[in-house]
């Protein structure tokens, strides 16, 4: 099948009811601010072997590629407006494969709000290779970023931590003493994240200040390690206030990892942000009445040490007592 029947026959239904995207008909889209706004637009590749398992159901795969791009539009707190698809496909993928692929595209943009713009296929004797582009929309001047903390802010995060990085541990074959219903749990935050797209709106809405915020790509440690860095902070955080799911527990009870290891896993795609501390309990309750995704405050933002040097170590833990954990893992890193 030639690149014009893919997107003929795969890539068109998406773009369908989206203006901009002209049908796919030229070979660019036309895309247009709303009037106060401005566009927030992010790119993410996922490559077969090292960013995915090979046995990954296309519709699964799909969805998973869509989420974690939201993911990103949520960590600057904007709202999906629609995306670009580059697909570099093997034989194997065939006519059953682009179904099921474009099927898990279409569920997600119905869920999600959002349309294809525009896409591009080809084939390749390598991996598959598949690439999306996600525009999104933000009040002008409202984008979260991760430079803007402040010394003596809250750290919060969303949801629960460490599951994403569990479930490719499960999706592997390991943790196979827990029960069934443990591992399935785990696997399902790893396929199909949940992006807080919504709960990112909710934030802007609530006349309080997100200084800082990011997603959990990848793992708790490196990604607030970003916070740290690019707003000159330090950040100290208690290892039990770590939001974790009964699942988590399991495998830390079951002696699978630590609680401290989970820091460095990623795949959980919850937000982790920083707001003044004064503010921070009225917002883990005004969450709780909206129904958003349980925060939590999990430690503070503070000046760093004088004497830290040129040290790239920012983020710091501790146990009940106020005693320093060691933090030997720090997520993963593009490139290696």
């Amino acid at each position: 099948m030639g690149e014009f029947d893919r997107i003929d026959r795969f890539l068109k239904p998406l773009a369908a009811g989206f203006e901009g995207s002209l049908n796919l008909t030229d070979d660019a889209a036309l895309l247009a601010p709303i009037a106060g706004e401005e566009h927030v637009v992010t790119l993410d590749t996922m490559v077969e072997g090292t960013h995915f398992l090979p046995d990954t159901e296309p519709e699964q795969l799909a969805q998973k590629l869509l989420r974690v791009n939201l993911s990103d539009l949520a960590a600057m707190g904007a709202r999906p407006v629609a995306y670009f698809l580059s697909l570099t496909l093997p034989d194997k993928c065939d006519e059953r494969w682009l179904h099921a692929f474009t099927d898990g595209l279409a569920r997600d943009q119905e869920t999600f709000g959002l349309h294809l713009a525009g896409g591009d296929t080809t084939s390749t004797k390598g991996p598959l290779v598949i690439s999306i582009t996600i525009i999104g929309s933000v009040p002008a001047g409202q984008a979260f970023k991760r430079s803007g903390a402040k010394a003596g802010d809250a750290v919060m995060v969303s949801g629960t931590v460490g599951d994403g990085y569990l479930g490719l541990m499960a999706a592997q074959g390991g943790l196979g003493t827990l029960p069934d219903v443990a591992r399935d749990a785990l696997m399902k935050r790893y396929n199909l994240p949940n992006p807080r797209v919504t709960l990112a709106r909710w934030l802007r809405e609530q006349g309080i200040a997100v200084h800082a915020a990011v997603d959990l790509s990848d793992g708790l440690a490196a990604d607030l390690g970003h916070i740290c860095r690019h707003s000159n902070l330090r950040a100290e955080i208690g290892i039990n206030r770590i939001p974790l799911s009964q699942s988590s527990k399991m495998a830390i009870e079951a002696q699978f990892i630590s609680a401290v290891e989970l820091l460095g896993g990623g795949d959980d795609y919850e937000l982790i942000f920083t707001v003044p501390e004064a503010n921070a309990e009225a917002l883990i309750a005004a969450a709780d009445r909206a129904n958003m995704p349980k925060l939590s405050m999990i430690g503070k933002m503070v000046s760093p040490d004088t004497d830290q040097g040129k040290s790239d170590v920012c983020v710091y833990v501790y146990d009940a007592d106020g005693r320093e954990l060691p933090l030997s893992v720090s997520g993963w890193q593009h490139g290696q």
